[in-house]
Formats: structure tokens, sequence, C-alpha cells
């Protein structure tokens, strides 16, 4: 059964107290847009990075091929692998010649021109791989990761239902044209999401305005990087049948957007596109703290435990983005499946806080227990054993 607002007395209580929470923030502007924008893209997301909003989107969850934007997952299982301290910024790749001649000079494609059977250290192939686009870079990593490129192509598809990406299906680590090779834009705003939040130092690689390898100096082919937006990275992606596509982000004013396009017919409306939707993110929206990181949030009830309650909190602040110019009541109430029963684990997930303007929910966040709470002795089950049957009587009568 899931309990809100109804439901034993004691759980009427703690919701109350949460939507007093929220009241006591005052009235906000509404998350829904007022104002209308349109794409030319096929495919586009512009994100809240922070809270995770999605503040628009177009067919975002419609399969399509990611070309050299798979390029991201690439770096994310790479980045992943450094993070758990397998292989290091210092450690060496070497390029094969099935690297040099499917992504090297040889290829005519996007390539850091490595020289075959160079070996090259992994902080270079990072940035042969964001900044130039490297295909050579992408096969040096995937082999040196994994001894080939279909093994690691399993590991990026392995890694993407890790991280929650249910519809994303790789092939290869470069983006070349392949027909089982899939992705989504939604999917691909939330690769870039957590690439940001969980490699910061190695984000820095997406930045780089220029990179030069093989005395040839190439730019970043990210077109945001040059426009005086507060773009920091991400990567740029171009197939005939996929159009060209972009991932991006910028910060302002300390709010950071992700902007996803695709499927546009080329590279300057690309970055046309990708600018014209930042450009109405910041101007349209703006982030509001709800809760700091690890501040509880709520009280769950607790059938027969050594306290009647457990406190429950976030797994980090809880934001929400609202609308600039219309005004709207924020309020929040949780949901979840109770009374709980004992014993309770620390960290374990609970239920969720809901967050709404007006009547429209906005926002979902997943709560967790602050603490254990064990089992109770036999008086504290017999009491609220007693309290759970006046509540049931209650309930039969109101139904009547």
């Amino acid at each position: 059964m899931v309990r809100t607002a109804s439901g034993w007395s004691r759980k009427a209580l703690f919701v109350s107290q949460l939507i007093l929470i929220a009241a006591a923030i005052g009235a906000a502007p509404a998350a829904r847009a007022a104002e209308t924008i349109q794409t030319t893209a096929q495919q586009a997301v512009l994100m809240d990075a922070e809270s995770g909003t999605i503040l628009y989107e177009k067919n975002a969850r419609v399969l399509m091929l990611p070309a050299s934007l798979a390029k991201l997952m690439t770096a994310e299982v790479l980045f992943h692998e450094i993070k758990e301290g397998r292989f290091s910024l210092d450690q060496e790749f070497v390029i094969s010649e099935n690297a040099w001649r499917k992504g090297g000079a040889p290829s005519g494609g996007s390539t850091m021109f490595a020289a075959i059977h160079s070996h090259i250290r992994i902080a270079d192939l990072i940035s042969g791989l964001v900044v130039l686009s490297g295909n050579d870079a992408a096969i040096a990593i995937a082999e040196g990761v994994a001894g080939t490129e279909q093994a690691f192509a399993e590991l990026m598809t392995k890694r993407a239902r890790e991280l929650g990406l249910t519809s994303s299906v790789f092939k290869n680590a470069s983006g070349a044209d392949d027909p089982e090779q899939r992705t989504t834009a939604l999917e691909l705003a939330l690769l870039a999401r957590h690439i940001i939040r969980t490699y910061p130092d190695l984000y820095k690689f997406f930045g780089q305005k220029e990179f030069t390898w093989n005395k040839i100096r190439q730019l970043n082919r990210n077109p945001l990087l040059t426009m005086d937006i507060g773009a920091d990275g991400l990567k740029t992606g171009n197939l005939e049948e996929s159009g060209y596509g972009l991932v991006g982000s910028a910060v302002q004013n300390g709010e950071r957007l992700i902007v996803v396009v695709n499927g546009t017919p080329t590279s300057k409306d690309r970055a046309n596109e990708g600018r014209k939707l930042l450009e109405y993110g910041f101007r349209s929206f703006e982030g509001q703290d709800l809760f700091p990181e690890g501040a509880i949030v709520a009280r769950a009830s607790v059938y027969g435990g050594e306290k009647s309650t457990v406190d429950l909190r976030a797994e980090g602040p809880i934001r929400v983005v609202t609308q600039r110019g219309a005004r709207e009541k924020l309020s929040a109430k949780l949901i979840y499946e109770g009374p709980l029963i004992p014993p309770v684990t620390a960290g374990a997930k609970i239920g969720i806080l809901r967050v709404s303007e007006g009547d429209a929910p906005i926002l979902d966040v997943p709560l967790y227990a602050a603490e254990s709470v064990g089992k109770g002795g036999l008086q504290r089950q017999a009491e609220d054993a007693f309290v759970e049957a006046g509540g049931n009587a209650v309930r039969h009568l109101l139904k009547r």
C-alpha cells in the first residue's frame, strides 16, 4: 500500500510538516515554460545539470545514431577505469595497426594523427578523443582497456545499463556507422550530466580549445566553446544518416545547463540551435535550493521499532528549477510504502519526496534512511499494533 497524506495519524503529521517546510520557502516561479521555443533539430534536450530537470525536449526518447557522440561513452568507461585505479593518466597505450588504419591518417576520418606502433599517454589519448574526436584515439583506448574494440563496446553497453541508460547500445568506440548502435538525446544528456558530476577533474579535458599532436595543431570541434556563453564542453558528432549533433554544457551565474541537439542539416545549424537553446534556458529559468546536502528532509513511520520514526535524507542537495516571471507556491510530500517494518538499515531507499508547483509534480527525489532502526520491545510492538488497529477502524468507517 502506498501512503501519502492519507493514512494513519502519525504519517499525516509528517506530510504536513513537509508542506510547511516547502511553504516557508515562499511563492516561487512555476517550473513550466510560459515562453515557447522551437528548434530545427530532429532531436533535442535542454537539462538543468544540478537537478536533472528537463527544461525542453523534442523527440528526446527516439532512438538515433550517436555518430561521434558515442565517444562520450568511450570517455566514461575510461574515466571509470581511472577512478577505480586500474589505469592512470601517465600510463601508455599502443597505436596498433588496426587503430592506425581504421582511425588514423589512412582512414580519412577525424584523427589525432597518431603514428603506427607509437606509445601514447592516456592523458594525450583523452585529448585526442574529446578535443579532436580522433577515431585512432578511440580505438587505441578500446584496445588498451579491453583488448579489442568489440570487447570494449560490450563494456560500453554494460556500463550504460549500470548508469541507468536503458536504451543505448554500443557496437564500437568511435561512433562509426553501425545500424545496431543507438542511443537517445535524453540518455546523452544524462550521460553528460554524469560525466560532469562524477569526474570534475577529467571533465576539464573537454574544455581545451585546441590540441597539437604529431606537430599537427587542431581546434576543438565544439563550436560552443568560442561563443562566449560560458560553454566548457562536451562533444560533436556527424554521420550522413544522423545529421549533425552536439552535446554541450555551459555555466552562467553559477547555473549549469546541458544541451543536446541532433539531426541538423549543417554544422552551422548545429551550432546555432545549441546556442539558441542554452540562451533560452539561461534567460527563462532559475534554480532554487530547497534542502542542503545532508539535511533531514522527512521522517517515515516505523511499526514496532525501537523508534517510531526514521529520519530521511537525499543523496545530495535538493534543488528545483523554476520559470522566471510566473508565480506559483511550491509544496512537497513524502510518498512511501508504510509503516516500515524493522529492522530499517541506514542508507536503504525508503520512498520519494515529490515537489509540486500548484497541482503539478515537477520533481521526484529518492529519499534514504539516515539511520538504522532496530526492532522495539514487546511493549512498543503492542502499542504500535493498537494504534494501527485504531487507524484501520477509522479508515473502515470513512469508507462506509
